[in-house]
C-alpha cells in the first residue's frame, strides 16, 4: 500500500493546537464542513470554456498546447521550474494597430508595442486569475522586457511566447523571425499560460505558411539581418533595433566612463541620442526599427492593399521606412555596417561595441620592489 494510500485512509492529519485555533484556520475547516468537502477543481478544462475565457479577457485568439508536444521538449525544463505541475500551455495573441506600427515616427509605433504588450499583459493576468479561482494553479510570465537578468546574456525569459504559439497553431514563424497568423499577420504580440490541467482539446499547428514570400522584411531592415535564403543575424538586430535595451544601455555607460570630460562624451554622443535614452530609462525603452513586421503584407485582414497595388503598397509603406534619414547601430567591422553604408548611404552609421564586448581592463603597474 502506497503512502498516499494510507494518507488519504486515515484521513487529514491532525494540526497542532495553536494553529487549529487560529481564526482563519478555523473558518477555512467550517466552510469544509459546510460544503462537506472542498470542491475539486475540474481535472480537465473544457477547451470551448477556456476559448471563451481568453476572448472575454481581450484576446483576439487563443489556443492551448500540451506541455508534452514535442515542439516544446526544449521548454519544459524552464516551464515547470516557473510552476511545477504544469501540464497546459495558453498561447494569447493581441492585435496590433497597422498604421501606426508602420509609421516611421518612433513614438507612435513604439507606443503602438508598449500598449498592445500591457493588454497581452491584462489578458493573461486576467486567465490566470479565472483559472486559479477555478481551482487551478496557473501563472502568467511577462509578455514581454523580461528581468530574469542574472542569466543575461542567457536565456532571460521564462517561456519562449513564439515557440508556443507556433505549437499551439496560432501561426508560423515568418523569416523575420515573428509569428504570422493567418487572419491578423505579423501585427501580434502574445503572451503564455501555464496551468496545471490538462485541457479537453489542443491546437493544430497550421497546415500551410502565411507567408506571401514577397521578402519585404529582406528589404525593409536597415542593417541587413534577415537574409533572403532565411539567414538571420540576431547580434545585427539586436545591435541597432535594442541599441537603448540590455547591453546597448552598457555601451552608452562605457561611453560616459572612457570619455575625459563633458566636451568630450558631448564629441561621443549626440544629443538627440543621450536624449533618446534618458526617455527609454524615463517612460519605457524604445525600438529603432522593427521595420520588418511593419512592412510584412501577410495574413487575410492584411493582404487586400497588396494584392490591389504592389508599388502604392511599397510607395506608402516599404518607401517611408527605407527613407527615413536615421542613424543605424553597427559593430564595427561587421557585415551590418557594410550592408548598411551600401544600401542606405543616407542612413548614418555609427560603430557602437553594443555591450557585448567588454572593454579592456587597465593595466597593473608594478608595484615598489
Amino acid at each position: 500500500m502506497s503512502e498516499q494510500d494510507t494518507t488519504e485512509r486515515a484521513g487529514p492529519r491532525k494540526l497542532p493546537a495553536a494553529l487549529a485555533a487560529h481564526p482563519s484556520v478555523r473558518a477555512v475547516l467550517a466552510q469544509r464542513a459546510d460544503r462537506g468537502a472542498t470542491p475539486a477543481p475540474p481535472p480537465v478544462i473544457d477547451a470551448d470554456w477556456l476559448r471563451a475565457l481568453c476572448r472575454e479577457a481581450g484576446a483576439d485568439d487563443a489556443a492551448a498546447v500540451s506541455l508534452d508536444h514535442p515542439d516544446l521538449a526544449g521548454e519544459r525544463e524552464h516551464v515547470l521550474a516557473a510552476l511545477p505541475g504544469t501540464r497546459t500551455l495558453i498561447s494569447l495573441m493581441v492585435r496590433m494597430n497597422r498604421d501606426n506600427t508602420r509609421s516611421p515616427a518612433r513614438s507612435v509605433a513604439n507606443q503602438e508595442f508598449h500598449q498592445t504588450d500591457e493588454q497581452v499583459n491584462a489578458a493573461a493576468r486576467a486567465v490566470a486569475r479565472a483559472l486559479q479561482d477555478a481551482g487551478h494553479r496557473a501563472l502568467n510570465p511577462s509578455a514581454g522586457f523580461p528581468q530574469e537578468m542574472e542569466r543575461f546574456p542567457g536565456r532571460i525569459w521564462v517561456v519562449a511566447h513564439k515557440t508556443v504559439a507556433v505549437a499551439a497553431g496560432l501561426g508560423v514563424m515568418g523569416l523575420h523571425r515573428n509569428v504570422i497568423h493567418p487572419r491578423f499577420g505579423s501585427f501580434v504580440l502574445l503572451a503564455t499560460v501555464l496551468v496545471d490541467a490538462p485541457v479537453s482539446a489542443y491546437g493544430q499547428p497550421l497546415d500551410y505558411n502565411p507567408c506571401v514570400d514577397c521578402k519585404l522584411c529582406v528589404a525593409a531592415c536597415p542593417v541587413g539581418a534577415i537574409g533572403k535564403d532565411g539567414a538571420f543575424d540576431p547580434l545585427a538586430c539586436t545591435t541597432h533595433n535594442y541599441r537603448e535595451f540590455m547591453s546597448g544601455f552598457t555601451d552608452w555607460a562605457q561611453t560616459v566612463a572612457d570619455s575625459e570630460d563633458a566636451a568630450d562624451f558631448r564629441d561621443r554622443v549626440t544629443d538627440p541620442e543621450n536624449a533618446s535614452m534618458w526617455q527609454s530609462l524615463a517612460f519605457k525603452p524604445s525600438y529603432k526599427s522593427g521595420y520588418c513586421l511593419a512592412v510584412c503584407p501577410a495574413g487575410e485582414d492584411v493582404l487586400g492593399p497588396y494584392l490591389d497595388d504592389r508599388k502604392q503598397y511599397l510607395d506608402t509603406v516599404l518607401r517611408p521606412l527605407r527613407e527615413k534619414t536615421e542613424t543605424l547601430y553597427v559593430l564595427p567591422g561587421s557585415a551590418a555596417q557594410r550592408y548598411a553604408e551600401r544600401r542606405f548611404p543616407h542612413k548614418p552609421t555609427k560603430e557602437v561595441s553594443g555591450g557585448w564586448r567588454p572593454p579592456g581592463r587597465h593595466r597593473q603597474e608594478p608595484g615598489p620592489a
